[in-house]
């Protein structure tokens, strides 16, 4: 049987099987309060693509792969799975054919509605959301949300780009305008100009998370102007590193390590560590401990990192970069303090004022700085 049949099976066996025979199965374990532990902790994990794209769905296989080595962990998972009912099916599935006291679905769009309506229909399991912002006002207490300060690693990527750069162009191909993409792009130009503060970052969004040949497009288009190293937030790199290898200019990467694919122009990039969130998830929930509804960190915590230097970067890059990562280790790193301006010239951070990683109003931003070519809108 072939594993689209497989997926499809696993969702057409839910006809018939309750709630309430899921609810028997959980044995009453729920956020609000400390759990009773398991003999044994399931978990579900599901991707909006490939486990193999080089990117954002083969971090979160890597991360389901190292804690299903757990002896006493019980990890399955679904890929290609689309931002519609289809998820609702599948996580569905995982409840009540698998077992699963806890369900990472990890793409943005399972979010609302669909994680939060399955939620309230199975209150013994919990629904941990990769990004998401939990809200305690509105949303079901067996919700969670996780998340890296993996703009971090971005500041530092930008930061060796500005070493590198000869032309003082950068270019950002990116997906959707939401904050977590524009704070993205923000912390890359900020990087980059600590080093050279002409250096402007030109941002084309192509409105979807996979559009490859919108990828490629905007890649070779900004060859074409000058634009001597490239990054990119999209769910897979890959169509951005490697174009950016085949003419002749430098990248950075992100969510997992793409210097395999870019042996030349490799710069670094930003990754995330989800084996440890997962393996700390899975911790908590065998010894019974709370589950918080949100969990967030960056390079102290562990929960992102940087990629090896390419053998292009330069010593003198290496040591300013490594100075920048010690800071945001030590926790004095603060990338946005005022005065700060937009690139429309309106102040978005007043002299004196300044957003540590943990302010939640960097959650909201909805604004590209100073020096960045583009728009908000995609």
């Amino acid at each position: 049987m072939s594993k689209d049949k497989i997926n499809l099976s696993r969702r057409n066996l839910l006809k018939g099987i309750t709630a309430a025979g899921a609810a028997s199965v959980m044995g009453g374990f729920g956020m609000s309060t400390a759990w009773a532990a398991p003999k044994s902790v399931n978990m579900g994990f599901i991707y909006v693509g490939p486990r193999d794209d080089y990117g954002y769905n083969q971090s979160h296989f890597e991360g389901k792969s190292a804690v299903a080595k757990l002896d006493w962990v019980k990890a399955f998972d679904e890929e290609n799975v689309p931002e519609t009912i289809e998820v609702v099916k599948t996580m569905e599935s995982m409840i009540n054919l698998n077992g699963a006291q806890v369900l990472f679905p990890t793409s943005f769009g399972y979010f609302d509605p669909f994680i939060l309506k399955t939620a309230a229909k199975y209150p013994q399991v919990m629904f941990l959301h990769c990004g998401g912002l939990w809200d305690a006002s509105k949303h079901p207490k067996n919700v969670g949300s996780y998340f890296g300060y993996i703009d971090e690693p971005v500041y530092l990527s930008g930061v060796i780009a500005g070493h590198m750069s000869k032309t003082g162009k950068l270019g950002y191909i990116a997906a959707i305008p939401i904050p977590q993409v524009l704070r993205n792009i923000n912390s890359f130009t900020l990087g980059a100009r600590s080093v050279n503060p002409k250096i402007t970052t030109h941002v084309v969004f192509t409105g979807g998370w996979s559009n490859p040949v919108k990828e490629a497009e905007a890649a070779n288009s900004m060859a074409d102007q000058g634009i001597d190293v490239l990054t990119c937030h999209v769910d897979s790199p890959k169509v951005v590193v490697q174009t950016a290898e085949k003419r002749g200019i430098m990248c950075c990467g992100y969510h997992t390590d793409q210097s395999v694919l870019a042996p030349k122009g490799f710069l670094t990039g930003a990754e995330w560590n989800w084996s440890k969130v997962y393996s700390d998830y899975a911790e908590m929930i065998k010894t019974g401990k709370t589950i918080p509804n949100l969990v967030r960190g960056g390079l102290k915590e562990g929960i992102v990192k940087s990629s090896p230097y390419g053998k292009v970067v330069t010593a003198k890059a290496k040591v300013h970069a490594d100075k920048i990562r010690k800071q945001f280790m030590d926790g004095s790193m603060v990338v946005y303090k005022g005065p700060l301006k937009d690139n429309t010239g309106k102040i978005v951070i007043p002299a004196g004022k300044q957003h540590t990683q943990t302010d939640i109003a960097l959650e909201s931003m909805n604004w590209l700085v100073e020096g960045v070519i583009g728009t908000t809108k995609s």
